[in-house]
């Protein structure tokens, strides 16, 4: 299936994006790199939600009560929904993540820590482009 090169909304300028002291400004081939890569994960997200949802729906409907089925049956049917709505949950988040991310490049506020309004960094970002938090935050975050 190919993907469309087309975007939503134009993004900022990529000059106008936050980088931290000492590094290079944004380059439109960096940002035209990171939403490509944004999208890819964002299609890969959006097949695993519906598969997910196939499978959880017809786990819901053939679980029944258990009557009639092996106690460890209905407790490995349960673990597998309970895994499955797991997965779904986290995927949905990653979307919602990707979504958000795009939506900074788009408005020019990608790259910006939304904790303390400093710079993520390029570096961070271009390995992980769906970041909202600069080192120092999440170090933070993970601690509490």
């Amino acid at each position: 299936m190919a993907r469309s090169t087309k975007k939503a909304a134009e993004p900022a300028k990529p000059s106008s994006l936050a980088v931290k002291e000492g590094e290079e400004d944004w380059t439109a081939a960096e940002v035209d790199e990171v939403v490509a890569e944004l999208h890819d994960q964002r299609e890969h997200s959006a097949r695993i939600v519906e598969s997910l949802d196939t499978e959880v729906s017809g786990l819901m409907r053939d679980s029944g009560d258990g009557a009639g089925q092996d106690q460890a049956d209905v407790g490995s049917s349960s673990f597998e929904r309970d895994h499955e709505l797991t997965v779904l949950g986290l995927e949905r988040d990653k979307l919602a993540q990707i979504d958000r991310a795009l939506g900074r490049i788009a408005d020019g506020t990608y790259g910006r820590c939304e904790s303390c309004g400093e710079p993520i960094g390029k570096m961070r970002l271009m390995a992980f482009p769906r970041a909202t938090l600069c080192m120092t935050c999440k170090q933070r975050e993970e601690r509490r």
